[in-house]
């Protein structure tokens, strides 16, 4: 959750909560803004953009592009080592392309999100996340290349004029549509044909891409094997961060399909055979040692079942049975089996207005006012009320801190002991972090190790922090399938405080 949330205007909630489907299955607790009008913790870290071998040609509308992709994805990533290797990289990448005299420029972006994408301009742009999961500088030339693709293939530039086309269908059809039915399949069709276009936009982008990667002597099987370790971390992470743009993912916007996976194998094989191929796995891993990963602590992070904020410096914790995960707008908490939820965010409060005034003040429908109560939290003033919905009910709180105040926002498919008992005690867990708590929070990093006798998948999982289903997410960073064991001397990836 960004530091600056509470500058949003009261008026999304109010929107969002006047939804006909409230929660829409408690997931829609996790957004309320839109990927233009994230707020981050600080303003984006200047740009720190791989030096391109040419100048990109910059327009008004690429540069605000650039801006919206800096805020928000938490600016850019400075780390020499990464812009040296990606430097490489795509000078070999561009070398082997049928244009070489198309410019590109790199940012590696501040997100633990595995994404990556290319403006028209043949601005490139890559996720820390995403270089953290790739085991070897092959895997990361598919994705290069494949983005590269977009940009010769002018993907970026149809995409961008598909949009404002659907923008203006969107826009006659609801504007001028009487028949809420055809008003309703006019805008289906005009959907469907988008995603049907993209889809094929990613196949012939993967097709270029590996006859890019194969032409600049990398392995050309790396984009299948990625293609591959994408899908795998996304089942590892299925149902979080939903409404996040910050932290969807590669596959938000490149489907792996199996069929697309046997296309990229298809295409490998038509130049070379799986033993060929440079993968330089010992210097890609010399490189993105050390490498953040996952989230950043200056907007907050979830250690388990706890929150903690060290900027602004306070922390709370949910109960043992949810599962945390911080967004851009707000940290979402689920219940195991989806019956309970909560949400909780900072707002924007006039110093001379109670907080059970705004509890009332119509941000949320169906409060009962009755219920409003004035309390004391850890020494922070406080209230609570409750509310309902067809299918939820809601107990929420506002508690001031410092000069913000702060938002949680309970909802169980029924009121019970336990959903009364699991809101209570996370919001009278809420306090102020202790200094030494402060200067002991620090990101999770990528560690590069190397294999001793003894050691085992189980046994070097056990040694990584801060993640869930740890021998599962060992071998998932590694590219080792569910049977796969490793060797003594191997170089592997482990994740540490």
């Amino acid at each position: 959750m960004s530091e600056c949330v509470g500058r949003r205007n009261d008026r999304m909630s109010r929107r969002f909560w006047a939804a006909p489907v409230v929660l829409c299955m408690v997931w829609a607790l996790a957004g309320c803004g839109e990927l233009g009008s994230r707020l981050q913790t600080a303003s984006p870290a200047a740009p720190s953009p791989i030096k391109p071998s040419r100048v990109v040609a910059q327009t008004p509308a690429s540069e605000r592009e650039h801006e919206r992709i800096l805020s928000s994805y938490g600016g850019a990533y400075d780390d020499p080592h990464l812009e040296a290797l990606i430097g490489k990289t795509v000078d070999r990448l561009v070398a082997a392309s049928d244009r070489p005299d198309q410019a590109y420029k790199v940012t590696i972006l501040n997100s633990g999100a595995v994404n990556a994408f290319a403006l028209p301009t043949g601005q490139l742009y890559v996720t820390r996340g995403l270089i953290a999961l790739a085991c070897d500088t092959s895997e990361l030339s598919s994705v290069l290349s494949h983005e590269m693709a977009h940009v010769l293939a002018k993907h970026a530039a149809i995409r961008e004029d598909q949009a404002r086309q659907a923008a203006v269908v969107t826009r006659v059809v609801t504007d001028m549509g009487s028949d809420p039915d055809m008003t309703a399949l006019a805008l289906a069709k005009n959907k469907l044909t988008m995603a049907s276009f993209s889809r094929q936009q990613e196949f012939e982008a993967d097709s270029i891409g590996v006859g890019i990667s194969a032409r600049a002597h990398f392995d050309p099987y790396g984009a299948a094997r990625f293609l591959t370790a994408m899908e795998r971390n996304a089942e590892l992470k299925a149902g979080k961060t939903v409404g996040d743009p910050r932290a969807q993912d590669f596959l938000s916007s490149h489907p792996a399909t199996p069929e697309r996976v046997q296309s990229a194998q298809a295409a490998a094989r038509k130049y070379s055979s799986p033993a060929s191929g440079e993968r330089d796995r010992e210097t890609y891993l010399a490189a993105i040692d050390n490498i953040v990963y996952g989230e950043d602590p200056s907007e907050g992070f979830v250690r388990g079942h706890r929150f903690l904020h060290p900027k602004l410096g306070f922390t709370f914790t949910a109960p043992d049975t949810f599962t945390l995960d911080n967004t851009a707008q707000a940290v979402i908490g689920v219940r195991d089996g989806g019956t309970q939820a909560m949400r909780f965010d900072v707002v924007r409060v006039p110093s001379e207005q109670t907080l059970g005034d705004y509890l009332n003040s119509g941000w949320m429908e169906n409060v009962d006012k009755a219920s409003t109560e004035d309390l004391t939290i850890n020494g922070f003033p406080a209230a609570s009320a409750t509310a309902h919905s067809d299918q939820w009910e809601f107990k929420i709180y506002a508690l001031r801190f410092g000069s913000d105040v702060y938002r949680f926002i309970f909802a169980a498919k029924q009121k019970t002991t336990e959903s009364e008992r699991n809101a209570r005690e996370t919001v009278n867990s809420f306090r102020r972090l202790t200094l030494e708590e402060i200067q002991a929070a620090r990101p999770l990093r990528i560690k590069v190790i190397t294999v001793q006798p003894g050691d085992t998948v189980e046994s070097l999982s056990h040694r990584m922090a801060g993640v869930d289903r740890p021998v599962e997410r060992f071998r998932v960073l590694n590219g080792l399938d569910a049977h796969a064991q490793i060797k003594v001397r191997d170089r592997v990836k482990i994740v540490v405080d």
